[in-house]
């Protein structure tokens, strides 16, 4: 009798508890509200639309027996990795079209893949539950001196190489992220705070890297200190799993692609989310996002085989992209920002390269003395974001259109 009035007690403070952190969090929004006097868009209403947007495809990589399911750039701005539900590993020259490696993994559904800062690592894994590296070599055989790093107790969705080769961070379905030493295998550090599978990751881009964002079908977006293993920002709103995520090139923002059709642009110095691409036609989810190198265009891939352009300052579509014949399960924009690589459920990776001919002068927003320190961050953001879309790199671009 007694276990079971204390089992009431507790659960009678639990309840009492939880209505308390919801009324705390009720008055923190509306005091966040209470500063909130201007919007991103609003804010970007005087700046001129996007005029010109060329994007042409220029090449078609085919050699996948199965679903692309991921796909990485190189640091030399030519070579691209990918991997496939058919368990295999790719390394591609984009230039050309030719596979340099092939790899077959001990599994299929090998989910994410990932080159070194170097060039001279890759990184896969998948429902081997495992982060396996392979050195990038002249020999034909690459996976004779495969090494295993990590394993997980579920399935590993996603990896990448922290500004070193010495290190690599993983997520997986079992709700967590790892920092692994290549060498060694140590796990150095583990991440737990998702509730559900953690589908996306990506660095932070300052030269510390101490700073990564984490996606996950708990809808939420986490950003994490890797050298305490702490959340230390929350992003909600989204209505289903949170598929991809990406840092804004300047650090400050994020943005997350979701099953429920939408990506969201959170700014990180706010606190909340600033602006949200969707329309009334799109109904298919949103599986990859990535910015410009100015990250003023996001551009998305969805289950509908097409990848819509977006205007990360009006939050308005500006291009949309087709020739895939099945759902667009990754991209990237190349490091110079010169090309967009795309992989699919119809076995095939597209490049294109696109090039956006905008006048920048007169671009950037005036501050009044007396604004809000709202408007200070919509403001800012935008300058960041009216550098130059497109890379220095001309000798790319006319690779791709050769």
């Amino acid at each position: 009798m007694t276990d079971i009035l204390s089992n009431v007690h507790n659960s009678d403070k639990v309840s009492a508890l939880i209505k308390e952190a919801e009324s705390l969090k009720s008055k923190l929004e509306e005091e966040r509200q209470k500063l909130n006097d201007v919007t991103l868009s609003s804010v970007a209403d005087r700046l001129e639309l996007i005029s010109y947007l060329n994007i042409k495809p220029r090449r078609v990589l085919k050699g996948h027996q199965a679903k692309v399911l991921c796909s990485d750039w190189s640091p030399d701005k030519r070579h691209i990795v990918s991997s496939s539900q058919d368990g295999k590993l790719i390394i591609w020259d984009a230039f050309t079209t030719n596979k340099e490696h092939a790899v077959t993994m001990p599994t299929t559904w090998v989910m994410g893949c990932s080159y070194a800062p170097s060039g001279n690592l890759v990184a896969c894994g998948g429902l081997d539950n495992k982060v396996t590296v392979y050195p990038i070599t002249l020999e034909e055989d690459i996976s004779a001196r495969k090494k295993t790093v990590g394993t997980h107790t579920s399935y590993m969705s996603c990896c990448i190489f922290p500004n070193s080769d010495q290190q690599i961070l993983t997520g997986s379905g079992d709700s967590t992220c790892a920092l692994w030493d290549v060498e060694s295998g140590q796990l150095l550090q583990s991440f737990h705070g998702h509730t559900g599978d953690v589908m996306s990751i990506d660095l932070a881009p300052n030269e510390t890297g101490n700073t990564f964002v984490s996606g996950s079908c708990d809808k939420m977006a986490f950003i994490w200190d890797m050298r305490s293993g702490h959340v230390v920002q929350s992003f909600e709103g989204h209505q289903s799993d949170v598929n991809s995520v990406k840092f804004h090139p300047s650090g400050d923002a994020i943005s997350t692609g979701s099953d429920d059709s939408t990506c969201r642009l959170f700014d990180m110095r706010a606190d909340k989310e600033v602006a949200v691409f969707n329309k009334d036609s799109i109904i298919f989810g949103v599986n990859c996002v990535d910015f410009s190198v100015s990250g003023r265009l996001l551009f998305a891939g969805y289950n509908d085989y097409t990848v819509n352009v977006w205007d990360t300052l009006k939050a308005q579509r500006v291009c949309l992209l087709y020739g895939h014949e099945n759902k667009v399960s990754c991209l990237q924009v190349s490091p110079d920002g010169t090309a967009l690589s795309t992989g699919s459920w119809d076995y095939t990776l597209r490049v294109a390269c696109h090039f956006m001919n905008m006048n920048n002068s007169d671009m950037r927003v005036q501050l009044p003395l007396n604004i809000s320190r709202a408007a200070r961050v919509a403001c800012h953001f935008m300058n960041m974001n009216n550098s130059v879309t497109s890379g220095a790199s001309v000798e790319h671009l006319q690779s791709c259109t050769g």
